[in-house]
């Protein structure tokens, strides 16, 4: 692997703390803190990424490798570090917060000059690990590892997972924080991503009135990440931040299409350049729910749930314009983008939802005809990704009951047949309006609409094998998640079976997930 081609520009640009002291505290007026992996003596190799290792430059692996991919005796050209930044949580300023358990090898630069960078999650603690012990157990690492992979072959901006490794150790976790600690593996991911800025490392600065900082910061993102922004002096900031609200509107509408729940959408788990970050309490949709939250911690309030996701991601967009007033200094500006946020949002969702069932452009009475469908799948309990895998078989003749049984999680009675049956001729009724072929309709389906959608009830028997030493499960899933517009394993294109409704991991997770 070409490791000696990794560099760290972002410690060489801004503040730091350069002491390599680990104890748990605030930096005040730094961006970063050097810290060292905690190294660990028997790793083992679970999965690695080659065809990512080929895209960004790193190269083929080779046994020796398995040291860097956990952070072990690590070459004099890789000074380690992680970020520190604020953010709001679950709707409260949480202040100083950081890299708790990633740690920053640097950037590495490709033949072609794209840069990509590397970071450990689980590599050891931080100044910023909040008296936690930085490491990661396996079922957080594949859980991270598979889904991350997985929405990147769905089309969906995310950040990448390169290796997942055992460390060799146990780790004390208390998965539901219910007073029941268990020990559990070790295991480190090695994820990469153009950049892992977030709101929060704005939001760091300008708390802290570090406005030089701060502007320094927002100049290297658009020099760095935004080749769209090409003005000059506060017209520059104003474009940065309509790009990233643009961004992340575009996200929450993917997120929509695919039917993923990210479950802690706190500033500090918002990306600055609008990919999916941090893996934890997520959950790809099974039955349809807009209340639906799979994460614990979110109840009983669903600040988080399905349905709320755009809201949320308007609500981080203020705070962050608050955090970067000091270098636009325009409310009315300010305003007017967040306001212009919503529109933006719900007609770029109305659109998804139009190439989802295959109609080739927004008429006036979608609106109704979505919210209906909404009302629908709710009521009916329909499963979100096989639904529309079966809408895309529907004909006039299509059995009613058998489309039912395999999309219902509810049980069958006459009322809620003739209630889908209605929807499926008022349907016809609208397909019938299209321009295009019905040829060309499935076309947009099939391109918008998911065969396969990585499951938690299909990850956590990944796990479960994995942790007994078995990777059949991990290969299957890694080739259907990386094909997930084909039918490769029809076993998969199922509903979610009932042994699995109340099991821990499955149908509910934690923030320790």
């Amino acid at each position: 692997m070409n490791i000696e081609r990794i560099r760290q520009p972002f410690i060489k640009k801004f503040p730091g703390d350069f002491s390599g002291n680990l104890i748990q505290r605030n930096t005040p007026k730094v961006l970063f803190a050097t810290i060292s992996p905690a190294g660990f003596d028997h790793p083992k190799l679970i999965a690695f990424n080659k065809t990512l290792s080929e895209e960004i430059g790193i190269g083929v692996f080779e046994e020796k490798d398995l040291d860097f991919l956990v952070g072990n005796r690590l070459p004099e050209n890789i000074q380690t570090y992680a970020t520190a930044y604020a953010g709001h949580q679950f709707g409260n300023w949480a202040g100083q917060l950081g890299d708790g358990r990633a740690i920053l090898a640097g950037e590495i630069e490709n033949d072609l000059g794209k840069k990509t960078e590397l970071q450990w999650k689980g590599a050891g603690a931080t100044p910023y690990s909040r008296h936690a012990d930085g490491r990661a157990v396996l079922r957080s690492s594949v859980r991270e590892y598979l889904m991350s992979e997985a929405m990147y072959h769905l089309g969906v901006p995310t950040t990448r997972a390169l290796s997942l490794a055992f460390t060799g150790e146990d780790v004390v976790r208390d998965m539901m924080y219910n007073g029941n600690p268990q020990l559990e593996k070790g295991a480190v991911v090695i994820r990469t991503a153009e950049s892992f800025l977030r709101f929060g490392h704005f939001e760091l600065m300008s708390a802290q009135g570090e406005y030089k900082t701060l502007q320094e910061l927002v100049d290297f993102t658009i020099e760095n990440y935004f080749p769209e922004v090409t003005s000059s002096g506060i017209q520059r900031y104003k474009d940065f931040f309509e790009n990233v609200c643009t961004r992340t509107a575009n996200l929450a509408v993917e997120w929509f299409r695919v039917g993923f729940v990210h479950g802690v959408m706190n500033t500090d788990n918002m990306s600055i350049l609008g990919l999916t970050i941090d893996y934890g309490p997520y959950s790809m949709m099974d039955e349809y729910d807009l209340n639906f939250t799979p994460n614990t911690t979110d109840l009983p309030g669903r600040r988080y749930a399905f349905g709320k996701q755009g809201q949320i991601a308007q609500w981080n967009l203020w705070q962050l314009a608050n955090a970067l007033h000091p270098l636009i200094k325009d409310e009315k500006f300010l305003e007017d983008t967040l306001n212009h946020f919503g529109t933006h949002f719900w007609e770029s969702h109305d659109t998804m939802l139009c190439a989802k069932f295959g109609f080739d452009e927004l008429l006036k009475d979608d609106e109704d005809f979505f919210t209906n469908w909404q009302g629908l799948m709710q009521e009916l309990q329909l499963d979100y990704t096989l639904f529309f895998n079966y809408l895309e078989k529907s004909t006039s003749t299509t059995d009613v009951k058998d489309f039912f049984n395999r999309v219902s999680y509810s049980l069958v009675n006459d009322e809620k047949l003739k209630k889908l049956e209605d929807f499926l001729s008022t349907y016809n009724s609208r397909l019938s309006l299209n321009t295009v072929s019905r040829e060309q309709s499935l076309a947009i389906m099939k391109k918008t609409n998911p065969k396969f959608t990585l499951r938690n009830y299909l990850l956590y028997e990944c796990i479960e094998e994995i942790s007994i030493g078995e990777t059949s499960m991990l290969e299957k899933l890694t080739d259907a998640l990386e094909n997930p517009y084909e039918e490769r394993y029809p076993e998969f294109s199922a509903k979610r079976p009932n042994n699995y409704d109340d099991i821990t991991g499955c149908s509910t997770l934690s923030c320790s997930s």
